[in-house]
């Protein structure tokens, strides 16, 4: 019985990228950017230590208790949320099993995603043991954002919008192109990177007694504005460019996403400088930027499988 029951399930896998994979690759992406907001609730409500150590939420308990009241459920909350993508992840792996061979790209995506969820909440989990040391905290949004562009990645190649396995043709676009979003892409990390750093030299470092990571909280704010404007830069010139040559098709979609997801973000990071950090704002500051990553990671993507006109 156990070995029909194993034949059956194996004879159910898709032997071909079909809804089950599209599926789980979509929640994927939108779970990881769920994760990233999940995740600023936690440091902006100072629950950061609602779960004061790790792998257990208390030294008796795997679970919160009612004494550790609101901040133990946020932080308990999120802590579950990593076993759902983490199942998601798995259920992706193995349905992409029959297809290892002929769907490396979408496949080693898949793995690369899975094993990258046990190391961020690893990563979590010091966190919370250093006492929120920032430059952990730091690291552990930093990897978020990471399985953000692994899963946009999966959602491109799953939905065969790029990589070798392309579903529809892709338009012809300007040999410059390429490069100015590769680097519109890489200046969107590089402000993720310096927005955490902001972050940690800031009033909401996850917990009321949280160290701080010791910076000039008004000198780094200015300084992760600065490739915030080459995004910007980026995403006019790619807009620029589809608009003189009528370039239609995801790639055209795409550069406008990222363009209305840059001003968006930069109109709400300007409105909490000015006003005081609310926590509100910042919450809704780290959930574009999770968009605005998986943006530029798709505008990229594009250019990158896109034909040289």
């Amino acid at each position: 019985m156990p070995q029909t029951a194993v034949r059956r399930f194996v004879g159910w896998l898709p032997t071909h990228v079909d809804g089950r994979v599209r599926a789980l690759a979509a929640a994927s992406l939108i779970g990881q950017i769920v994760l990233v907001v999940t995740g600023g609730a936690v440091r902006l409500t100072s629950s950061g230590l609602g779960c004061p150590t790790w792998p257990r939420c208390t030294a008796s308990s795997l679970t919160t208790t009612p004494e550790m009241g609101l901040h133990g459920i946020i932080e308990f909350g999120n802590r579950l949320l990593t076993f759902a993508l983490g199942a998601v992840a798995l259920a992706m792996v193995i349905a992409l099993w029959k297809l290892r061979k002929e769907r490396r790209d979408l496949f080693w995506l898949a793995v690369a995603l899975l094993a990258s969820i046990p190391a961020q909440a690893v990563i979590g989990g010091v966190s919370v043991l250093t006492q929120l040391n920032p430059w952990v905290v730091a690291l552990h949004f930093l990897v978020s954002m990471a399985l953000v562009v692994f899963a946009m990645l999966l959602v491109n190649r799953a939905y065969g919008r790029t990589g070798p396995h392309l579903t529809q043709s892709l338009p012809a676009l300007p040999g410059s192109l390429r490069p100015v979003m590769v680097a519109t892409a890489v200046a969107t990390a590089l402000a993720v990177v310096l927005g955490v750093v902001v972050t940690g030299a800031g009033p909401h470092a996850g917990d009321a007694n949280a160290p701080r990571n010791g910076l000039d909280w008004d000198l780094v704010s200015h300084l992760h504005a600065v490739p915030a404007y080459l995004v910007a830069f980026g995403a006019l010139f790619g807009l620029a460019v589809v608009l003189s040559r009528r370039v239609v098709g995801p790639f055209r979609a795409a550069v406008i996403w990222l363009l209305v997801l840059t001003v968006v973000q930069a109109g709400v990071g300007i409105t909490q400088y000015y006003t005081g950090i609310p926590a509100l704002l910042v919450g809704f500051h780290m959930f574009v930027a999770a968009l605005l990553m998986a943006a530029a990671t798709n505008a990229a993507d594009l250019s990158r499988w896109s034909p040289r006109a």
